[in-house]
């Protein structure tokens, strides 16, 4: 049995106070992620990011319901540095026009990470709860791996979307710790 922390997407324009689409108090969660990492209790640490070409059709100058942000080589695109420290592995996400990039398992290249490493639990932290992280979750359980949500790890853009998140997660199955 091995285990994986996955750390969804604590990149600048995700990050108070000057990120392009700030999660409130986004930028409180880097200690406890950092803390899991160092902790020794994974065989496996990997570190997602929205990956976004200029035109992406999420972004409202396309028609979508977000601002720009997390554009590719961008400085806003970068994970945090004290994530990236930590991050054995990065999966870019979002990486084409239409790709919605919310869950982590969009694309091949986690499933594929895991595989290879025998990855059969992940604990999931980052940003944001309600979007990223619930997708995220949601997909690693449809892939047959136990999965925890560490609460204090997390933070998402709306508190009440949040808790409904975190409850939706644990009646899917996840362990919400």
């Amino acid at each position: 049995m091995s285990e994986a922390l996955l750390i969804i997407d604590v990149q600048h324009d995700f990050l108070p106070p000057a990120g392009a689409l700030a999660v409130p108090e986004g930028d409180r969660v880097i200690d406890a992620i950092v803390a899991l990492a160092r902790s020794g209790r994974f065989d496996l640490v990997v570190a997602t990011r929205d990956w976004h070409p200029p035109d992406h059709s999420s972004f409202a100058g396309e028609g979508g319901p977000w601002p720009e942000h997390c554009v590719a080589e961008s400085p806003g695109a970068a994970l945090h540095e004290r994530v990236e420290q930590v991050a054995e592995v990065v999966i870019d996400k979002g990486t084409e026009r239409a790709a919605e990039g919310y869950s982590a398992f969009e694309t091949p290249a986690l499933r594929e990470v895991l595989r290879e490493r025998g990855v059969d639990a992940v604990t999931i932290a980052g940003v944001a709860t309600d979007y990223c992280v619930r997708h995220t979750a949601l997909d690693a359980l449809g892939e047959g791996l136990r999965v925890t949500v560490a609460t204090d790890a997390v933070r998402g853009i709306d508190a009440e979307r949040t808790a409904e998140t975190l409850r939706e997660l644990a009646e899917a199955g996840a362990v919400v710790d």
